[in-house]
């Protein structure tokens, strides 16, 4: 947590959060022009900021995205906030509170960095096999795992849901894969979502899950997850926001314990 402080110590580093906590998926361009700092200061704090995992990044095409990750945020509520007099960490709090729903709510796409204490095969053991992502992420994904081959989406409350569309389109084991996302069906209502968000959810154009496995150091594995393909003013957006969290947090959990 050393480096998560010591980016957040610095103002003009707070005033890039702040910039990307307004408008996620920025350029180096769109942030320069957004703050009045010369180009070459501002990568300088991004390095740090990505360094600390404050941040992640996306290449597309020529261009690099700047995303907001909160999990370092999480871990140092986690971890202080019950040990220490609330009023005193309040301005953690907050930005945890920020980093959890606006960015979420506005940008066009998902991302999702953690470092998780594991190895590349049981963390895809964990995403892939139905056993372990029913444990762990409250989801399986049934599938042979060869591209172009089609999944079903098994809840743990019993649910399953097929359809053609639902198609794996990358699969690199123990380093990246990728599915269109799962149909949205009048079942869902159980599961309490209501009846008119599940409907415009099912007229959109299907969205993609992207994960990426990258050993780090020993013992450490970065996985990034990534959701977009999104039409304007999605439904999905808005259900996956809260959604990709809850089970990366889980996952994370998990798989350390083990």
């Amino acid at each position: 947590m050393d480096e998560v402080f010591k980016a957040l110590a610095d103002p003009n580093r707070r005033l890039l959060l702040d910039s990307l906590n307004e408008r996620n998926g920025q350029t180096l361009r769109d942030l320069c022009s957004r703050l009045s700092m010369a180009r070459q200061s501002v990568s300088k704090h991004l390095a740090v900021l990505e360094d600390a995992n404050l941040i992640t990044t996306v290449w597309q095409g020529r261009e690099k995205l700047h995303y907001l990750n909160a999990e370092p945020i999480n871990a140092i509520s986690d971890r202080w906030i019950n040990q220490y007099d609330r009023a005193r960490v309040q301005t953690l709090a907050d930005l945890k509170t920020a980093l959890e729903t606006s960015p979420m709510d506005s940008s066009p796409e998902f991302v999702y960095t953690t470092y998780i204490r594991t190895t590349p095969e049981r963390l895809w053991q964990a995403i892939t096999d139905p056993a372990f992502s029913n444990r762990y992420m409250g989801h399986a994904v049934v599938s042979d795992w060869e591209k172009g081959s089609t999944y079903v989406w098994a809840d743990r409350n019993g649910l399953e849901i097929e359809h053609p569309e639902q198609v794996i389109l990358e699969s690199d084991p123990y380093r990246r894969l990728a599915f269109t996302f799962h149909t949205f069906v009048p079942e869902l209502a159980e599961l309490g979502i209501d009846e008119e968000t599940i409907a415009k959810a099912a007229a959109e154009r299907r969205s993609k899950v992207t994960f990426e496995i990258e050993p780090v150091d020993e013992g450490q594995v970065k996985l990034t997850v990534t959701h977009d393909d999104f039409p304007a003013e999605s439904a999905v957006r808005g259900l996956i926001s809260g959604g990709w969290p809850w089970k990366l947090a889980n996952l994370k959990s998990e798989l350390e314990a083990a």
